[in-house]
């Protein structure tokens, strides 16, 4: 395998071929709800996916900003290679005398961990929001879209509680809220399950590592989509850290997830990564889908270190980061779960504009119109 081919693979969503895309979408999708039934369906599992999350987490909703302060260092990056900008725009405000430059938000990964302080969170109690944002340099395919719906959350920690175990057991409770939703849905509309089945009941948790141990001639998608064929439910641990091959799993952000901690496997051998994500086998794209991203946070150490790795230690001036290194705001985990994503896949759909509505580019729509798949508009 070409080091070229696993470097283009690692910072995720960017340009994309449309050609190639056109050879991937379902010829034979025929949509089991209508746009109407779709939104009701929709609307019930996004309350009981809140609320089972609020239960099992020990979570309250809580509003949460679409813009931000590009001075507050807050706005999540997403990567650490520079290649995911967010909108940004200009406050004049009074004459621009007390102007403001802000940005939309991409993610809402460093304001939640500040916003435990301010809704006084203690260890085990976190938030939940439903978070809106723009991320204008993803590659518009059936499964991202320039506008990002997710239920992004965040509990405080104890230092005892940075583990793989803890880390194991919320994700585990999570993927049961999931199948609770699903099952929901089941119950009220049978025709979801009738042709792909349900979801696995467990997770299988995987550390990077391993993947690429069963498949190291393999980029990062290829490899996750291999994996999925025998497990089509999975948690992989140690997203960010370089793997055996030099290249990490996938690029993230150096100062929100600790991929950098010292860990050990099931068996004992030596890893890295208090994070991962949750990815599934769609049976009805029949591709790889991810769900879920996160983890445990950086304490002022693995900050410091990270951004050290990544060439970045001039963050460290931000009020984001001074806040972490001054020890102000709670150790934590937390992530962030797809909701167009989530809701693609519980009801059975071929493209996110089946449940969101946003924008795409003409080539896209008339692909999908080609093959029965109708986005919103």
């Amino acid at each position: 395998m070409s080091t070229i081919a696993k470097e283009a693979d690692l910072a995720g969503p960017g340009p994309g071929d449309y050609a190639e895309l056109a050879a991937v979408l379902p010829d034979d999708y025929e949509p089991l709800l209508g746009p109407r039934e779709t939104m009701e369906a929709l609307y019930g599992a996004k309350r009981v996916i809140e609320d089972g999350l609020c239960t099992a987490l020990d979570l309250t909703m809580v509003q949460v900003p679409l813009i931000v302060d590009r001075e507050s260092g807050i706005n999540d990056y997403l990567d650490r290679d520079g290649s995911r900008t967010p909108v940004a725009f200009h406050i004049a405000n009074d004459g621009d005398l007390h102007p403001i430059d802000a940005e939309v938000v991409q993610a809402a990964t460093k304001w939640k961990r500040m916003a435990l302080r301010q809704f006084g969170m203690e260890p085990g109690e976190g938030l939940l929001t439903d978070m809106r944002a723009v991320r204008k340099d993803y590659f518009l395919d059936h499964d991202h879209s320039a506008y990002v719906d997710q239920w992004d959350w965040e509990r405080a920690i104890r230092p005892e509680d940075r583990t793989v175990g803890y880390l194991t057991e919320t994700v585990r409770a999570i993927w049961r809220v999931l199948k609770d939703a699903e099952a929901y849905l089941l119950e009220r509309h049978p025709v979801l399950g009738e042709r792909y089945g349900t979801l696995p009941d467990e997770l299988v948790f995987l550390h990077a590592e391993d993947i690429l141990a069963a498949y190291p001639d393999l980029p990062r998608k290829q490899r996750e989509t291999a994996i999925l064929q025998d497990h089509p439910a999975v948690f992989i641990y140690g997203i960010g850290w370089p793997l055996a091959d030099g290249y990490p799993h996938e690029l993230r952000a150096a100062d929100y997830d600790d991929w950098s901690a010292e860990t050990l496997s099931v068996d004992g051998r030596p890893m890295h990564g208090l994070n991962g994500d949750i990815l599934v086998w769609n049976p009805v794209t029949r591709r790889r889908h991810e769900l879920m991203s996160g983890g445990i946070r950086v304490t002022k150490e693995a900050l410091v270190r990270q951004l050290r790795m990544s060439g970045q230690l001039d963050f460290l001036g931000l009020p984001y980061h001074q806040a972490i290194l001054e020890d102000r705001i709670p150790l934590s985990i937390g992530a962030g779960i797809g909701q167009a994503r989530t809701m693609m896949l519980l009801l059975r759909k071929a493209h996110l504009g089946e449940v969101s509505v946003t924008v795409w580019p003409s080539v896209l729509k008339e692909l999908c119109e080609e093959r029965n798949i109708r986005v919103l508009e």
